[in-house]
């Protein structure tokens, strides 16, 4: 109930009204039936306005730190995220994949829309990474189609770091339906897993018309912050006067 009421009449007509989402596609997201939507993932925002524009509910893999920030803040982040029928996913350790594997299973398992975004993590510079294999395993197992989704404009709209969204022209673009029974049976072949995935990264690619590194976000992530701190220990300081 929560979620048809933040959807219909708090949440959903706010972003449209601020927005004005431009929806391309839509008709390529099946009106019943399990499948996933995968996405590339731009802004924080993204969470709320592909939700906003689907007739359907859609249900997310959310990271576990939504739910277990500190403060009066943290635990209103938990409480809406739960409310609006996300699910927990730890990143830390070697099973959190599987975990993940098996919370998205079980959704798709019940008929419904599962989204995730294979990159695994936030762009932090408006470019598409390299897709995670997870997207491919539960796609395999549970025998459903892949829509990709390109969000376009969300990265202006809302960067990385920036609390608060600016006003800015937003499109989200679905694209056909991406089947794989050819696969039925292989899906702890690592060449197909691989496959799969790029096979679904590429159609992201084409519909958000990014630039692509063949990389993994949070590696390059983390390798971007590195040369930052490098590039500040090596900045030289002045005399003091």
């Amino acid at each position: 109930m929560f979620y048809q009421f933040l959807k219909y009449v708090v949440i959903g007509p706010l972003l449209r009204l601020v927005f004005r989402p431009r929806i391309e596609g839509l008709e390529n997201v099946p009106a019943d039936g399990a499948a996933i939507v995968a996405g590339n993932h731009l802004s924080f925002s993204d969470h709320f306005l592909m939700p906003a524009i689907l007739k359907r509910r859609i249900t997310f893999l959310a990271k576990a730190e939504y739910f277990t920030g500190p403060g009066v803040k943290g635990r209103l982040t938990a409480a809406f995220f739960r409310a609006i029928g996300q699910i927990p996913v730890d990143r830390s350790g070697k099973d959190a994949g599987q975990a993940a594997i098996r919370e998205g299973v079980g959704v798709l398992g019940k008929g419904e829309l599962l989204g995730i975004y294979p990159e695994g993590t936030r762009s932090h510079d408006g470019r598409l990474y390299k897709g995670k294999v997870g997207v491919a395993v539960m796609a395999l197992r549970a025998g459903v189609p892949v829509i990709p989704c390109a969000m376009i404009g969300t990265f202006e709209a809302q960067p990385p770091g920036q609390r608060l969204p600016s006003i800015h022209p937003v499109t989200i673009r679905f694209g056909k339906p991406l089947e794989f029974s050819r696969y039925d049976g292989m899906e702890d072949e690592k060449a197909v897993l691989r496959a799969v995935t790029d096979e679904i990264m590429y159609a992201i690619l084409t519909l958000s018309e990014q630039e692509y590194v063949d990389t993994y976000a949070a590696l390059a992530k983390a390798e971007d912050a590195e040369r930052q701190g490098e590039r500040h220990r090596l900045r030289p300081r002045l005399p003091l006067s």
